[in-house]
């Protein structure tokens, strides 16, 4: 009979020590790092600007996965958010999965804070009030000014309903007290394309898809939506600085893990994320996207999370925005 012991018993032994072994050696294989969307847009840079540094820090490759299943980024969150908490498939989190998304569509299926583990913040990217040379506003004053003389609602171009972008039109729409047309493209390509013609005047718009048509000076720069000015832009005032202090609406990414990862694989991935972070050339790629470096701890990058969340979800209550 000792001989049918041993074998359950070993067995039970070796799952015990599973977790532990499995700590003290990770990574011993390739980590999946997901993007919730298709390649090529801001997220997946982010993504990319971290991952081949990270992956040399760890020793093991790290593998950019994109999957765009739709929801804005939401349906793939929920998939990572309930798959295994190994430290081997983590995810690009950024506002629109952590912060609007759980209000914009129904029945996402995760809890921001509860069901993630914040790893660190990768960086943080402002979007940019952009108008057609035409108009002869030369700063966001004279915007102001002319949005509140308007007898009929003011009209501001975003790249799409529930977009940053969108709501940073929506929080200047409340800051000023006036009622506005929000005009939506599906895409921050389709609304650049537009305003280079003159088809719209005023419009909200990401750094990177923007900068070419600033430097042909097709279109012009009125204000960053930051509190703090753009590296990329430094002689542009930012809206807060503008007259409507307070006033900011940007973009954080950073990389989470399911909630159940282990603390010491968690702040393994943290401390080689922030090293990558302080490199030049990590530096550079994110300055070319427009974004800044925002090295963080887990806890700095879950207090971000509860702070993006509580402010966009009040908003998106308080005006009752849905998704087209």
């Amino acid at each position: 009979m000792r001989r049918w012991w041993t074998l359950p018993l070993a067995v039970a032994l070796t799952a015990l020590g599973t977790p532990a072994l499995a700590q003290g050696d990770y990574p011993n294989r390739p980590i999946t790092l997901v993007v919730p969307l298709p390649p090529g847009g801001t997220v997946d840079m982010m993504a990319r600007a971290v991952a081949d540094k990270l992956g040399a820090a760890l020793g093991q490759q790290v593998v950019v996965e994109n999957r765009a299943a739709g929801g804005s980024g939401t349906v793939t969150t929920r998939a990572v958010a309930k798959g295994p908490a190994d430290g081997y498939t983590i995810l690009l989190g950024y506002t629109s999965t952590l912060a609007t998304g759980p209000h914009m569509f129904p029945n996402v299926g995760y809890d921001p804070r509860k069901d993630f583990a914040p790893v660190g913040l990768i960086g943080m990217a402002p979007a940019l009030l952009l108008v057609h040379p035409s108009v002869s506003y030369r700063n966001v004053g004279d915007l102001v000014a002319d949005m509140r003389a308007s007898k009929e609602p003011f009209q501001l171009a975003t790249p799409g309903v529930s977009t940053v972008n969108h709501l940073a039109a929506v929080l200047l729409a409340e800051q000023v007290g006036v009622k506005v047309t929000y005009i939506p493209y599906k895409g921050s390509q389709p609304l650049i394309t537009d305003l280079v013609g003159g088809h719209v005047k005023v419009g909200f718009n990401p750094i990177p898809v923007s900068r070419a048509a600033i430097e042909s000076k097709l279109i012009r720069p009125l204000a960053a939506t930051s509190m703090k000015r753009s590296s990329m832009f430094p002689d542009l005032p930012t809206i807060a600085e503008s007259g409507l202090p307070g006033f900011d609406a940007v973009l954080t990414y950073g990389i989470v893990a399911p909630a159940a990862t282990p603390r010491p694989i968690v702040e393994r991935l943290n401390k080689e994320l922030r090293a990558a972070l302080a490199t030049d050339e990590v530096k550079r790629r994110l300055s070319q996207d427009g974004a800044e470096p925002m090295p963080t701890t887990p806890e700095e990058h879950a207090a971000v999370i509860d702070r993006e969340e509580t402010k966009w979800s009040a908003l998106i209550k308080s005006i009752g925005i849905h998704p087209n």
